[in-house]
Protein backbone atom coordinates (compact mmCIF):
# COMPACT_ATOMS: atom_id res chain seq x y z
CA UNK A 1 0.00 0.00 0.00
CA UNK A 2 1.44 3.51 -0.61
CA UNK A 3 0.43 4.80 2.44
CA UNK A 4 2.48 2.15 4.33
CA UNK A 5 5.77 3.91 2.75
CA UNK A 6 4.71 7.11 5.25
CA UNK A 7 4.68 4.54 8.39
CA UNK A 8 7.74 5.20 10.54
CA UNK A 9 7.71 2.02 12.71
CA UNK A 10 10.57 1.10 15.07
CA UNK A 11 12.05 4.64 13.91
CA UNK A 12 13.39 7.19 16.42
CA UNK A 13 13.20 10.87 15.64
CA UNK A 14 14.72 13.92 17.59
CA UNK A 15 12.68 17.23 17.28
CA UNK A 16 14.02 20.69 18.56
CA UNK A 17 11.58 23.17 20.03
CA UNK A 18 9.27 20.84 20.51
CA UNK A 19 6.86 22.38 23.32
CA UNK A 20 4.85 23.98 21.00
CA UNK A 21 3.74 25.27 17.85
CA UNK A 22 5.21 23.22 14.29
CA UNK A 23 7.96 21.58 16.52
CA UNK A 24 5.11 19.68 18.83
CA UNK A 25 3.32 19.22 15.58
CA UNK A 26 5.93 17.32 13.94
CA UNK A 27 6.27 15.10 17.01
CA UNK A 28 2.52 14.07 16.82
CA UNK A 29 2.59 13.09 13.39
CA UNK A 30 5.68 11.23 13.70
CA UNK A 31 4.28 9.83 16.60
CA UNK A 32 0.84 8.32 15.02
CA UNK A 33 2.89 6.90 11.97
CA UNK A 34 4.38 4.53 14.44
CA UNK A 35 7.79 6.25 15.75
CA UNK A 36 9.75 6.71 18.93
CA UNK A 37 10.41 10.44 19.63
CA UNK A 38 13.23 12.41 21.65
CA UNK A 39 11.27 16.07 22.35
CA UNK A 40 13.94 18.75 23.14
CA UNK A 41 13.26 22.27 24.12
CA UNK A 42 14.05 24.96 26.96
CA UNK A 43 10.35 24.85 29.00
CA UNK A 44 10.55 21.23 31.02
CA UNK A 45 6.57 21.34 31.25
CA UNK A 46 6.31 21.97 27.80
CA UNK A 47 8.15 18.88 26.48
CA UNK A 48 7.08 16.73 29.58
CA UNK A 49 2.94 17.34 27.94
CA UNK A 50 4.32 16.54 24.68
CA UNK A 51 6.07 13.75 25.48
CA UNK A 52 2.91 12.40 27.73
CA UNK A 53 0.85 12.57 24.19
CA UNK A 54 3.40 10.76 22.06
CA UNK A 55 2.88 8.03 24.95
CA UNK A 56 -0.56 8.06 24.99
CA UNK A 57 -0.39 7.22 21.12
CA UNK A 58 1.36 3.63 22.58
CA UNK A 59 4.87 5.12 21.51
CA UNK A 60 7.98 5.97 23.79
CA UNK A 61 9.17 9.08 24.03
CA UNK A 62 11.92 10.95 25.97
CA UNK A 63 11.55 14.63 27.14
CA UNK A 64 15.03 16.64 27.33
CA UNK A 65 15.68 20.05 28.30
CA UNK A 66 17.67 21.99 25.88
CA UNK A 67 18.40 25.21 24.82
CA UNK A 68 19.96 24.93 21.47
CA UNK A 69 22.53 27.56 21.64
CA UNK A 70 24.20 25.49 24.26
CA UNK A 71 26.42 23.20 22.43
CA UNK A 72 26.53 20.95 25.82
CA UNK A 73 22.95 20.92 26.05
CA UNK A 74 22.87 19.40 22.06
CA UNK A 75 25.05 17.20 23.15
CA UNK A 76 23.17 15.94 26.02
CA UNK A 77 20.09 15.09 23.41
CA UNK A 78 22.04 13.22 21.42
CA UNK A 79 24.11 11.51 24.16
CA UNK A 80 20.51 10.54 25.85
CA UNK A 81 19.07 9.89 22.67
CA UNK A 82 21.49 7.07 22.11
CA UNK A 83 21.43 5.89 25.53
CA UNK A 84 18.09 5.41 25.52
CA UNK A 85 16.94 3.61 21.97
CA UNK A 86 20.19 2.65 20.50
CA UNK A 87 19.53 4.60 17.53
CA UNK A 88 18.78 7.78 15.90
CA UNK A 89 16.97 7.72 12.17
CA UNK A 90 15.25 11.63 12.18
CA UNK A 91 16.21 15.02 12.84
CA UNK A 92 14.04 17.95 13.02
CA UNK A 93 15.55 20.95 13.18
CA UNK A 94 12.76 23.27 14.53
CA UNK A 95 14.34 25.42 16.70
CA UNK A 96 14.80 28.73 15.63
CA UNK A 97 13.51 32.64 14.73
CA UNK A 98 14.09 36.12 15.44
CA UNK A 99 11.91 39.14 15.29
CA UNK A 100 11.30 41.66 13.50
CA UNK A 101 13.79 44.64 13.21
CA UNK A 102 14.19 47.92 11.17
CA UNK A 103 17.98 47.02 9.69
CA UNK A 104 19.24 50.57 10.86
CA UNK A 105 18.09 49.35 14.60
CA UNK A 106 19.86 46.01 14.49
CA UNK A 107 22.91 45.15 16.27
CA UNK A 108 25.62 42.77 15.33
CA UNK A 109 24.99 40.99 18.66
CA UNK A 110 21.15 40.25 17.41
CA UNK A 111 22.46 39.88 13.85
CA UNK A 112 25.23 36.94 15.12
CA UNK A 113 22.34 35.40 17.41
CA UNK A 114 19.90 34.92 15.18
CA UNK A 115 22.94 33.33 12.51
CA UNK A 116 23.80 30.86 15.72
CA UNK A 117 20.04 30.06 17.04
CA UNK A 118 18.73 29.64 13.19
CA UNK A 119 21.32 27.97 11.49
CA UNK A 120 24.70 26.94 13.52
CA UNK A 121 22.54 24.68 16.18
CA UNK A 122 20.86 22.79 13.09
CA UNK A 123 25.03 22.32 11.74
CA UNK A 124 26.21 21.59 15.08
CA UNK A 125 23.07 18.85 16.05
CA UNK A 126 23.06 17.69 12.33
CA UNK A 127 26.96 17.14 12.41
CA UNK A 128 26.70 14.77 15.89
CA UNK A 129 23.78 12.89 14.98
CA UNK A 130 25.21 12.01 11.34
CA UNK A 131 27.76 9.53 12.23
CA UNK A 132 25.09 7.57 14.02
CA UNK A 133 22.68 7.20 11.18
CA UNK A 134 25.80 6.24 9.01
CA UNK A 135 26.89 3.57 11.11
CA UNK A 136 22.71 2.69 11.29
CA UNK A 137 20.81 2.54 8.26
CA UNK A 138 20.92 5.87 7.48
CA UNK A 139 18.53 8.88 8.62
CA UNK A 140 16.70 12.01 7.17
CA UNK A 141 17.74 15.38 8.43
CA UNK A 142 14.72 17.82 7.96
CA UNK A 143 15.60 21.70 8.73
CA UNK A 144 12.44 23.90 9.15
CA UNK A 145 13.42 27.43 6.99
CA UNK A 146 10.85 30.14 6.41
CA UNK A 147 9.67 32.00 3.23
CA UNK A 148 11.03 34.81 4.79
CA UNK A 149 14.94 33.13 3.93
CA UNK A 150 13.83 33.86 -0.28
CA UNK A 151 11.02 36.49 -0.31
CA UNK A 152 12.76 39.84 0.86
CA UNK A 153 10.86 42.10 3.18
CA UNK A 154 11.76 45.07 5.34
CA UNK A 155 12.43 44.20 9.30
CA UNK A 156 13.63 41.01 8.50
CA UNK A 157 17.71 41.36 7.62
CA UNK A 158 18.41 38.97 10.63
CA UNK A 159 15.92 36.06 10.21
CA UNK A 160 15.71 36.20 6.48
CA UNK A 161 19.69 36.27 6.14
CA UNK A 162 19.21 33.39 8.64
CA UNK A 163 16.80 31.01 6.97
CA UNK A 164 18.41 31.40 3.66
CA UNK A 165 21.82 30.17 4.98
CA UNK A 166 19.78 27.35 6.67
CA UNK A 167 18.10 26.58 3.29
CA UNK A 168 21.57 26.62 1.26
CA UNK A 169 23.15 24.53 4.15
CA UNK A 170 20.63 21.84 3.52
CA UNK A 171 21.94 21.38 0.08
CA UNK A 172 25.18 21.27 1.25
CA UNK A 173 24.85 18.53 4.06
CA UNK A 174 22.62 16.46 1.36
CA UNK A 175 25.05 16.52 -1.33
CA UNK A 176 27.94 15.44 1.27
CA UNK A 177 25.75 12.63 2.72
CA UNK A 178 23.84 11.46 -0.01
CA UNK A 179 22.78 8.72 -0.58
CA UNK A 180 23.05 7.47 3.17
CA UNK A 181 21.43 10.40 5.05
CA UNK A 182 18.92 12.52 3.40
CA UNK A 183 18.91 16.20 4.15
CA UNK A 184 15.77 18.41 3.43
CA UNK A 185 14.11 21.25 4.39
CA UNK A 186 10.36 23.05 4.50
CA UNK A 187 10.34 26.81 4.38
CA UNK A 188 7.35 27.56 6.30
CA UNK A 189 5.17 30.79 5.34
CA UNK A 190 2.89 32.78 7.90
CA UNK A 191 1.72 29.62 10.23
CA UNK A 192 -0.76 30.04 13.09
CA UNK A 193 1.57 29.66 16.02
CA UNK A 194 2.23 31.41 19.12
CA UNK A 195 5.25 33.21 17.25
CA UNK A 196 2.86 34.71 14.95
CA UNK A 197 -0.65 35.12 16.37
CA UNK A 198 0.32 37.87 19.37
CA UNK A 199 1.69 40.23 16.15
CA UNK A 200 -2.40 39.42 14.44
CA UNK A 201 -5.84 41.49 15.17
CA UNK A 202 -8.24 40.91 12.95
CA UNK A 203 -7.35 43.70 10.55
CA UNK A 204 -3.92 42.59 10.25
CA UNK A 205 -4.75 38.86 9.72
CA UNK A 206 -7.62 39.66 7.17
CA UNK A 207 -4.34 41.76 5.11
CA UNK A 208 -2.07 39.06 5.24
CA UNK A 209 -4.44 36.50 3.88
CA UNK A 210 -5.63 38.69 1.34
CA UNK A 211 -2.15 39.01 0.26
CA UNK A 212 -1.48 35.17 0.68
CA UNK A 213 -2.91 33.34 -2.60
CA UNK A 214 -4.68 30.69 -1.03
CA UNK A 215 -6.35 33.51 0.98
CA UNK A 216 -5.62 32.12 4.74
CA UNK A 217 -2.39 31.40 6.85
CA UNK A 218 -1.16 28.26 7.29
CA UNK A 219 -1.66 25.39 10.43
CA UNK A 220 0.32 23.42 12.14
CA UNK A 221 -0.97 20.39 10.38
CA UNK A 222 0.16 21.77 7.26
CA UNK A 223 3.30 21.78 8.27
CA UNK A 224 3.78 18.58 10.10
CA UNK A 225 1.99 17.16 6.90
CA UNK A 226 5.56 17.78 5.15
CA UNK A 227 7.81 17.30 7.57
CA UNK A 228 6.18 13.60 7.91
CA UNK A 229 6.92 13.27 3.97
CA UNK A 230 10.53 13.90 4.34
CA UNK A 231 11.02 12.34 7.52
CA UNK A 232 9.36 9.33 6.27
CA UNK A 233 10.71 6.65 3.53
CA UNK A 234 7.61 8.33 1.15
CA UNK A 235 10.23 10.86 0.16
CA UNK A 236 13.24 8.53 -0.54
CA UNK A 237 14.31 9.16 -3.57
CA UNK A 238 14.58 13.34 -2.04
CA UNK A 239 17.43 14.63 -0.67
CA UNK A 240 19.07 18.59 -0.50
CA UNK A 241 15.26 20.29 -1.78
CA UNK A 242 13.34 23.13 -0.40
CA UNK A 243 9.54 22.42 0.28
CA UNK A 244 8.21 25.38 -0.09
CA UNK A 245 4.95 24.78 2.20
CA UNK A 246 3.60 28.42 2.13
CA UNK A 247 0.06 29.12 0.62
CA UNK A 248 1.45 29.99 -2.51
CA UNK A 249 3.28 33.58 -1.81
CA UNK A 250 5.56 34.51 -3.83
CA UNK A 251 6.22 38.20 -2.03
CA UNK A 252 5.89 39.08 1.51
CA UNK A 253 2.75 38.77 3.05
CA UNK A 254 3.58 40.35 6.13
CA UNK A 255 0.96 43.18 7.13
CA UNK A 256 2.49 46.18 8.79
CA UNK A 257 4.82 48.83 7.38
Amino acid sequence: MILDRFRMDGRVAIVTGAGRGIGEGAAMAMAEMGADLVVAARTTEQIEAVAERVRGLGRRALAVPCDVNERSQIEAVVSRTMEEFGRIDVLVNNAGGSPPMPALRTSEKMFEAALRFNVTSAFLMSRLVIPHMQEGHGGSIVNISSAAGRLPQAQFVAYGTAKAALSFMTRQLAAEFAPLVRVNAVAVGATATSSLLPFLNDDTRAAMEQRTPMRRIGTVEDISIAVLYLASAASSWVTGKVLEVDGGTESTNWPFD
